[in-house]
């Protein structure tokens, strides 16, 4: 069903910008975004904790045409959890779009996948949808272990959900060894990886489940490679990093579309 999925864009803004320069960056980026963009991707922006109720409120005042999405919360509803944010707490604020088992979280964080299993169940059961991360690091994938890497981390931290859940879901395949070093997968090679993802999901949840999970590619995105990854048929959206932080470069992601027609 490539060509049927609607594009997802997302932007991971990770530990940059306090809540003034959060209002100012969703503002220039409504500003920048054309119409046109919005009617056929969509657009996330995913701020630190401490500005989201700022930027909330920027998007639902000046209705701009963003989703409000999170970079991780606590799969506990409450609890002597000091310093985490509890899946309730974020669908309180309209948040509809949540990052779960990025790299970062189980590189530095020592996050299990287990830990991603509970956090995407709670996010879900909190009406919001998480953006599932999964990929090798650079010596997995020069061992040949980038498919083993991959199906074990959908496998292991997707168990236990319906097909209705999967169907909705967004995985995002982004190596490792491609985050924030400037090293990009060819085209090619994040096509392999994300229709063994898609693979992954046909096995366990069924071939029209599949079909209709949105399927992202993160690592060292920016313009000049956007338009050639999403014509790959099984990358359904971006998961941007470094080039989020700039409206203009966020923006000319966004607009993919235009230069591949």
């Amino acid at each position: 069903m490539p060509g049927t999925r609607r594009p997802l864009v997302s932007g991971n803004w990770k530990m940059h910008h306090n809540h003034f320069e959060a209002i100012q960056m969703v503002q220039k980026l409504a500003y920048i975004l054309n119409p046109a963009d919005h009617d056929v991707v969509d657009v996330s922006v995913h701020p630190p904790f401490t500005d989201i109720r700022s930027v909330q409120t920027v998007i639902e005042s000046d209705e701009m045409r963003l989703v409000l999405g999170a970079q991780h919360c606590h799969f506990e509803e409450r609890g002597a959890f000091t310093g985490e944010v509890s899946p309730g707490m974020l669908a309180k604020l309209n948040v509809a779009l949540v990052i779960v088992g990025h790299s970062e979280r189980r590189e530095v964080f020592g996050e299990t996948d287990d830990d991603v299993r509970l956090k995407a169940a709670a996010v879900l059961a909190n009406g919001m949808t998480p953006i599932f991360c999964c990929g090798e690091t650079r010596e997995e994938r020069e061992a040949g272990g980038t498919d083993a890497k991959v199906t074990g981390q959908v496998k292991a931290g997707l168990a236990g959900l319906s097909q209705d859940q999967m169907a909705g879901l967004v995985i995002a395949y982004e190596p490792i060894w491609a985050i924030g070093t400037g090293l990009t997968a060819t085209p090619e090679d994040a096509q392999a990886a994300c229709r063994v993802v898609r693979g992954v999901v046909a096995e366990g949840w069924g071939q029209s489940t599949a079909d209709s999970v949105r399927i992202q590619y993160g690592g060292s995105v920016k313009p000049v490679n956007a338009p050639d990854l999403m014509m790959q048929p099984d990358i359904d959206g971006l998961l941007v990093g470094g080039a989020s932080l700039d409206p203009d470069e966020f923006a000319r992601i966004v607009a993919y579309h235009r230069l591949i027609g």
